[in-house]
């Protein structure tokens, strides 16, 4: 069985107040010429299709025109797309009956009467167990051993299990990420790998944007990443990736296809930080003619200019590249206890650091159980949002 394994497509994404659809129909079309080229049985996007859980009637076009030609180009495949949880679950299966009779399946809610709407069968190929994205008190005890242990009793020729999951496990790389903790990463908290069960051949994974093996010792676990970085602190190679299972409990073989960005995210200098006046001229003497977005990083003694804005966007007027931002840092001062927080970095902390932050000027301290109760919120918070 031969899949191509992505996620994390955020359709819809703007940068900056930058519309990014040019790069994406780009990334779209790349998805297409892959399927031309290896002819994946399966086709599996695990989650966060698009960026934001309400987008505007053309994204949803842009996903429907991108799934009718992946299929096009590939009739006889099968395509899985799980909802992330930037996606609306609901939104997901509108049209999920028409769908099926193109051997495309839109799974968004997680179903609890019946575990083998999670089930689909490729005859003669291998199983799909496909597991949107819900938070983990949603998610019935031992819910994937079931499915996992449904799909051994129905397969008979022992054909390769793949099972797909939106969602966060402890010990992968978050490289990137804008919202992270040690046990949260993007508002989901991490799960241990033993929660999902055994009787997989490939767990293929969405959530996370650096492409990666989760360690486990059976080379099995994997997140795609995304295939276009969605910020700047995505500052490593994007790809998806292309899996082949010969029957069930063989090793996966793994390959990585790069993915090309028409419209690079570039930070200057790449790396650390520098002064006002030396970004500038690395500014300007950015090439003119490559279309990149541009993110000055950038130390400063108190606060930048006032006219910074205006002067970075007057070094990119005649250039392809389109300014972005000034992520600027105070440099560490010796004696001082507190901390002032730029703009960048404000909007860089937790909801948790904000509030414990907070407790601290006040002179009261967050124990454990404040701690639980603020993140139970927090998930409400979240959860409430997804839904509307």
């Amino acid at each position: 069985m031969k899949i191509l394994h992505t996620s994390d497509w955020h359709l819809g994404h703007s940068l900056y107040n930058h519309d990014r659809k040019e790069e994406q129909e780009d990334m779209l079309r790349q998805m297409v010429e892959i399927v031309k080229e290896h002819k994946p049985d399966l086709f599996l996007l695990a989650g966060d299709v698009y960026h934001t859980s309400q987008p505007s009637a053309a994204v949803l076009k842009q996903f429907v025109d991108a799934l009718t030609l992946i299929l096009n180009a590939n009739p006889e495949m099968t395509i899985v797309a799980t909802a992330g949880n930037h996606d609306s679950g609901t939104r997901h299966e509108i049209y999920s009956t028409p769908w099926k009779a193109q051997n495309v399946y839109t799974i968004g809610n997680l179903s609890r009467d019946n575990i083998t709407d999670h089930i689909i069968s490729i005859p003669g190929k291998g199983y799909v167990l496909a597991i949107p994205y819900t938070y983990e008190r949603n998610i019935p005890d031992v819910f994937f051993q079931q499915l996992l242990d449904t799909v051994a009793e129905m397969n008979s020729e022992n054909l390769p299990v793949i099972m797909t999951a939106h969602t966060t496990v402890n010990g992968c790389d978050f490289a990137g990420h804008d919202y992270t903790s040690e046990s949260t990463i993007g508002g989901i908290d991490a799960i241990d790998i033993k929660q999902m069960g055994e009787g997989y051949d490939y767990l293929a994974l969405g959530h996370i944007h650096h492409a990666q093996f989760v360690h486990t010792g059976k080379h099995n676990v994997r997140y795609s990443g995304t295939p276009i970085a969605v910020s700047f602190d995505e500052n490593y190679p994007h790809t998806v990736s292309l899996v082949e299972i010969g029957s069930h409990g063989e090793r996966p073989n793994v390959k990585e296809i790069d993915i090309h960005n028409i419209h690079p995210l570039v930070t200057l200098p790449t790396e650390g930080f520098t002064s006002w006046d030396d970004a500038k001229k690395l500014f300007a003497n950015f090439p003119d003619d490559i279309p990149a977005y541009i993110r000055l990083n950038v130390e400063v003694e108190d606060m930048l200019p006032p006219n910074a804005n205006d002067e970075a966007r007057a070094i990119a007027n005649g250039k392809e590249c389109k300014f972005c931002i000034i992520n600027a840092k105070r440099k560490k001062r010796e004696k001082s206890d507190a901390k002032i927080l730029s703009v960048q970095e404000f909007q860089a902390e937790s909801p948790l650091d904000i509030a414990m932050r907070y407790a601290n000027d006040k002179g009261c301290t967050f124990d454990d159980d404040i701690k639980e109760l603020f993140n139970e919120v927090i998930k409400i918070i979240n959860e409430e949002t997804r839904n509307n």
